[in-house]
């Protein structure tokens, strides 16, 4: 059975540039979760809205998820283990620290931070400079998530507007979690 891949921008969205939304034109299957509030996003609405999503799908689910996203997954995880059940893996790209003083103001109830262990297998992206995270937090998010950690060179937010566009190693790294041949490199 195919998995059901879950589209899982941070905050504003991920705009044409932005590899997930490359993703989504370029490869079928592929289903952003659409939230209420991009701007000033609060916690329970996102999670409601992803377990409405996770809850609905008749396949196992692979999350893909860009900055606060991964906070997003962490959170729901934690408090929908029954639903977390049905999740294959999860693609956490670019963790933002919604506990620095870096992470833009607005968002609500995305702390703290969870550190919870994720009940399914997860693949954490992570950038020696990113503006939103440094190294050592990033390295402990994914070692309290019980994720792979790969750990790109200078390579920003890992968003569009760094030139991750479409982004084959990403898309590797998607095969790994969903094994569809669709994201299998040429």
């Amino acid at each position: 059975m195919t998995v059901r891949v879950l589209i899982l921008p941070g905050l504003f969205n991920s705009g044409a540039e932005h590899w997930q939304s490359q993703w989504e034109q370029r490869y079928s299957g592929l289903h952003r979760v659409k939230q209420q509030d991009w701007e000033t996003p609060a916690c329970p609405d996102w999670v409601q809205r992803l377990q409405e999503k996770v809850a609905g799908s008749q396949r196992p689910v692979v999350l893909v998820g860009h900055s606060l996203a991964c906070t997003l997954i962490a959170r729901w995880a934690q408090q929908h283990p029954q639903a977390a059940e049905r999740v294959r893996g999860a693609l956490l790209v670019a963790p933002s620290d919604t506990e620095a003083d870096s992470y833009p103001s607005g968002t609500s109830g995305f702390t703290p931070m969870p550190l919870n262990r994720l009940p399914f297998d997860s693949i954490t992206v992570a950038s020696t400079d990113d503006p939103y995270v440094s190294v050592e937090r990033a390295t402990a998010f994914s070692d309290a998530w019980g994720s792979e950690l790969v750990m790109l060179q200078k390579a920003g937010h890992i968003n569009g507007d760094t030139g991750y566009g479409i982004w084959p190693q990403g898309i590797g790294l998607l095969f790994k979690l969903t094994g569809d041949p669709q994201f299998k490199s040429q």
